[in-house]
């Protein structure tokens, strides 16, 4: 391949990862991932590392039927920590099911029964696949953020999406049309966080 090919790859490669940047749900609206964009989202998980070809991971999307459900278990959930959430509150926790137009529940199976792949190994697969769904939504034009919260990691989750018993959520995934813009945040630099061995 000539130079100035592998020139213009790394160029848009360093363009791709460098402007990818959280965005909160909030401001991910319609339109999102047609069902060939959402299909090709989903096909570059399928190039993260897997030592074993193991797939640990698996990411489970909430149909607008579903969100409901999700709408109300973040509501329980937030009422169980805090008796005393106006229904302001409620109602704000309840919507959370309801932002951008691709919602995702990011799993991983920590099962070791079938196989002698470390966790940690199993883990990192589960980020990398994470990353390239971040980063091919990206490439489409699409804005895309990661959350959590306590209600990701409570049994009602886990019986809402029937996870098995290995199967550990790591977070939600959000994906659709950035409604504003902010300024791209700064990265740290490469000599903040590493050293020579």
């Amino acid at each position: 391949m000539a130079s100035s090919n592998l020139d213009s790859l790394g160029s848009f490669a360093h363009g791709l990862i460098h402007s990818r940047q959280h965005v909160s749900p909030k401001r991910l609206i319609d339109p999102g991932p047609s069902p060939f964009q959402k299909l090709e989202i989903l096909n570059a998980a399928g190039a993260a590392p897997d030592h074993g070809k193991i797939t640990p991971w698996h990411f489970y999307e909430v149909s607008s039927k579903s969100r409901n459900l999700l709408g109300d278990l973040f509501a329980d959930a937030l009422i169980a920590r805090d008796p005393g959430a106006t229904l302001t509150q409620v109602d704000e926790a309840r919507q959370k099911a309801f932002r951008g137009p691709l919602l995702l529940l990011a799993t991983v199976n920590l099962n070791s029964e079938l196989d002698n792949i470390p966790e940690q190994e199993k883990i990192i697969s589960a980020g990398c696949a994470i990353q390239n769904i971040l980063l091919m939504a990206n490439a489409l034009g699409f804005g895309s953020g990661l959350s959590s919260g306590k209600a990701l990691y409570s049994q009602k989750m886990r019986e809402l999406f029937l996870l098995k018993e290995k199967e550990q959520p790591l977070c939600f995934i959000t994906i659709g049309t950035i409604s504003t813009h902010k300024p791209n945040k700064d990265r740290p630099d490469a000599s903040s966080y590493t050293s020579i061995f």
